[in-house]
Order: C-alpha cells, then structure tokens, then sequence
C-alpha cells in the first residue's frame, strides 16, 4: 500500500518468475532461435538447391548410363510428423556434413524402391532384377552415388561462393522415420521443425519419384547471408565507382566554349573523368593515331584446275594406300517370308535372282564397284573382275 515491497515479497516474486521461465523454456521447440525463413530466403534456398542438384543429376546421368532428370524443387517448413505421414517408409537418409567452405549438415532421403534401382543400375544391371531387402553392400553403394552426386553440388557451390566448399563423405541408413528418432540414429535438428527442399525426380523409364533435400533452419540462414552477402558487396561496389560521372560532366562545360582556332592549335585538356582513369589506360586510347602505316595487300588464293597434276594425286593418295577395305562377293539375292525362313532346315534349296554364269557383284565397304566371274585358285574360290563400275 505504501508502494514498498519487502525483501520477503521480492524473494517470492523472483522465485515465481523463474519458475515460469523454466516451464517457458521446457515447452519452447529445440529447433533454434529461427523457426521461420522469409520469402526471401526461401526463394534464395530453392535456387541454390536447383543448380547444386542440376549439376548432381548430370553426375548421376553419366554414373547410371542413364537419362536423369530432376526438376525445380519446392521449399516448405515441416516436421518429422508431417514428413514420416506424407512419405514412404522404411526410406534411406543420407547424411552429407560440409567440413570445409560452409558449416553444418543436410540430410538426402530417397525412397527405398528407388535405391533398389539405383544400386542395381550401378552394378552392373538394368534396373530390373531387384534385391528383397538392402544389404549393406546397397548402403554402400548409394552412399558413393551420392558422395559423387554432392561432390559435383559442391563445385557448383564453389564457384558460386568463389572458395573452395567441400564434404565428408556421406553416410546411408535405412530408417524407419517412426521407430528411428528415439534411437538416436537421425541428426538433432530433425527434433523440429526445418526445412524441406523436394525435387521431382525421373531416371529413364525406371524412376518417376521424388528425392528430398532437408536443411537446418540454421544452414538455411548461412546459405542466405553468404549469397545475399556477395550480392551486397557487389552493389556496394557500383555506386561507389559511378559517383564521381556527375562532378565529371560539371567541370568541363566552360573549356567547350573556347573559340574554334584555339581548338586547333592547342591540344584538347583531358576532362576529369578522363583524367580519373588509370595512367596505363591512356596510351591505349591513344594507341591507334601512334600505328605506323601498314602495307596491306588483297588476299590471293590459288585457283581450281580441272587439270589435277597427277603427281600431286598420287602423293596424296599415298597417305591413305594402307586402310584397309572390306571385299565382298554376293552371288545373288532373293525375299522370303518369315515363315519360309522358320522352314529352313538342312538341304534346303534358295533360288536366287541371279542366272548360272551371270557376272557376280563385287562390292568394297558396301558399295558396287565391279563386275567378275568365279574361278577355282586351287582349293579356293576367287574372283576374276571382268568390269570396272564407274
């Protein structure tokens, strides 16, 4: 009533607040301090993902024998409730840690039919004759797929963030997403909320399924800020060098109106944005009026003779006298229908177009280019070539 507050009241005030803060911090979600991506960077996110799983397909493409194609992905914020509701299980999770360039984790889940496919593709097989259960042979093998496939994501990311980003080699795991979370086997962020990055993805006639990407809200962030980052410098930069065109166009304007026999007799004063220019510039734009004259000629070029000199012809053809060409000798054709050629059996007798002592067919890779006769050069057949088809 006196608006004193004794030590007592005090004490039972702040005792009541921490208790309350402590059951504040029990119910608040583990995922971090951002829960939420802006519009911004969720479309930043998307992009990076798609030309990182662009080049990731190509490397799949080129390990599989196969066409690959993965489409432009959606961003959304879930949960491992949602996703264990909306996606297949068991799955496989393939968990990638970047250890060089970016700092933390994302996690690649792929249907386990698909991994199937996949992995038989690798060894060797049409994708077809599929195993009852992964083995860890499967794991394996999926997990170099995807070490290559975000090897090649990594480049992209490199060249994007202009140093050098690598990863660890990554790890599979069947998982079943309901059974797994209390056994401690999935990272820590997929506790709550984060963020899902869905492709729609097609392997031959074989595939048409979908592979997702998931990310920290944390990782996410840092992917932002360090694109964002980049662009912010570059902007930063093109104002600073475009500020003084202004003062350069100001000072100038009184030295244009000099009279016209002045102009000729003396030589023009640089303008101060000339004169901002680096020095090594100048005798570059003075270059050209410092050339000596050059004597130029009309290119001549020798004209086609019909008259080829025959010497020159056989010096040239010399260079391909020893490749070899295919002779063959057809006696003769003839059609036949599918079920003729099912009857074909020992003795049976094809009559062909060609008439007994016709001249023969001569052909070199295919192609007609004489005519001959059969003879017997002792105990083989051979042919004496009677025309020249020209």
């Amino acid at each position: 009533m006196d608006g004193m507050l004794s030590q007592e009241e005090i004490n039972a005030l702040l005792s009541g607040m921490s208790d309350d803060a402590a059951d504040t911090a029990e119910a608040a979600p583990q995922s971090g301090p951002s829960v939420e991506l802006s519009e911004q960077e969720r479309d930043a996110v998307g992009e990076i993902s798609n030309i990182c799983m662009g080049t990731a397909a190509t490397t799949l493409s080129t390990l599989l024998n196969n066409r690959v194609v993965i489409t432009t992905p959606s961003v959304t914020k879930t949960s491992l409730s949602e996703l264990s509701s909306n996606y297949d299980r068991p799955c496989v999770f393939v968990q990638i840690s970047y250890i060089e360039g970016l700092e933390g984790n994302n996690i690649l889940i792929l249907q386990e039919s698909d991994v199937k496919i996949i992995t038989d593709l690798m060894m060797g097989g049409d994708g077809t004759n599929l195993p009852d259960e992964l083995s860890e042979l499967h794991l394996s093998a999926i997990s170099e797929a995807m070490n290559q496939m975000m090897g090649s994501a990594s480049t992209s990311l490199s060249s994007m963030l202009d140093k050098k980003v690598d990863i660890s080699p990554p790890i599979a795991s069947l998982i079943d997403l309901n059974d797994s979370v209390e056994e401690g086997r999935l990272s820590s962020f997929l506790q709550g909320d984060f963020i899902q990055v869905a492709f729609h993805m097609e392997i031959g006639d074989l595939i048409d399924s979908q592979i997702m990407q998931l990310y920290p809200f944390d990782f996410a962030k840092e992917l932002y800020r360090k694109f964002s980052g980049d662009e912010q410098i570059a902007n930063d930069v093109a104002p600073a060098q475009s500020a003084p065109e202004p003062v350069a166009q100001q000072e100038p304007q009184p030295a244009m109106q000099q009279p016209a026999m002045d102009q000729q007799n003396v030589a023009p004063q640089p303008t101060m944005q000339q004169a901002s220019q680096p020095m090594m510039q100048q005798p570059m734009m003075q270059q050209p009026m410092m050339q000596p004259d050059v004597n130029v000629q009309p290119a001549q070029f020798q004209a086609f003779n019909a008259a080829i000199n025959p010497i020159m012809q056989q010096e040239n053809i010399d260079l391909i006298m020893d490749v070899p060409l295919e002779v063959t000798v057809e006696l003769g054709r003839t059609n036949k229908t599918i079920k003729e050629i099912l009857d074909f059996s020992p003795g049976t007798i094809i009559e062909l177009n060609k008439l007994a002592g016709e001249p023969i067919d001569v052909l070199v890779n295919g192609k007609f280019v004489a005519k001959g006769e059969v003879v017997v050069i002792e105990e083989s057949f051979g042919i004496r070539v009677t025309e020249i088809i020209r």
